[in-house]
C-alpha cells in the first residue's frame, strides 16, 4: 500500500501533521516498504493456484486439492517424486474431468496416459470374471509399473479387483 493511501487512512489531525521529515511521514514510508513484498504476492496470487504457472513445489500440494495425491504418495518425505513435474501440472489441470469420470474406463485410462504420457492403455472387463477389470499397459510404460499401480488402485470402482498386463515389445 503507497503511503499516501495510508495517510488517507489516517483521521485528519493526523494527516494534517503528515509532512515531509516528520517522524509519522518517516512511518508510513517504512509501513509502505513493509507492505511492498506482500502486495507482489498477492498481485501474482493466481499464479498460485494455476498448475502450469505454480512453484514445483507447489505443484505436489495441489494434486491433493484434486484427489490426485495417490500419484506422489511416497513412503519417506525425502524420497524423489515417481513423476516429472511437468506430468504432475497435467494431472492437476485435468483434476475435474479425472474427477468426473473417476471409476470408468475412460477415467483410468485418461489418468494413466496423463502421468505416464503415453497412449495405448485399454480397460478390458471380462465376462467369465465379473467384477474385474484387466489394464493393458503399453510396453514402453513397463518402467512405470509403480506409479500405474497406484493409479489403477485408486481409480477403479471399490468392488472391483484389478489385473495390470503389460504388452509385449512389437519387433
Amino acid at each position: 500500500m503507497r503511503r499516501s493511501a495510508i495517510e488517507r487512512l489516517l483521521p485528519a489531525a493526523y494527516q494534517r501533521a503528515c509532512v515531509p521529515g516528520s517522524v509519522l511521514w518517516a512511518l508510513l514510508e517504512v509501513m509502505e516498504g513493509l507492505h511492498a513484498p506482500d502486495e507482489a504476492i498477492l498481485a501474482e496470487v493466481d499464479a498460485l493456484f494455476d498448475p502450469y504457472r505454480a512453484p514445483d513445489g507447489l505443484v505436489v500440494r495441489l494434486t491433493r486439492w484434486v484427489a490426485m495425491d495417490h500419484v506422489v504418495a511416497s513412503p519417506r518425505p525425502d524420497a524423489p517424486l515417481p513423476l516429472p513435474v511437468g506430468r504432475l501440472r497435467d494431472l492437476v489441470a485435468n483434476g475435474a474431468l479425472l474427477a468426473r469420470w473417476r471409476g470408468t474406463p475412460y477415467g483410468m485410462c485418461r489418468a494413466l496416459e496423463l502421468a505416464t504420457g503415453l497412449r495405448g492403455f485399454a480397460i478390458d472387463e471380462p465376462a467369465e470374471q465379473p467384477f474385474h477389470v484387466v489394464v493393458r499397459v503399453p510396453a514402453a510404460a513397463a518402467d512405470q509399473l509403480a506409479v500405474i499401480t497406484r493409479i489403477v488402485e485408486a481409480e477403479k470402482p471399490a468392488s472391483t479387483t484389478a489385473e495390470i498386463v503389460v504388452a509385449e515389445e512389437s519387433s
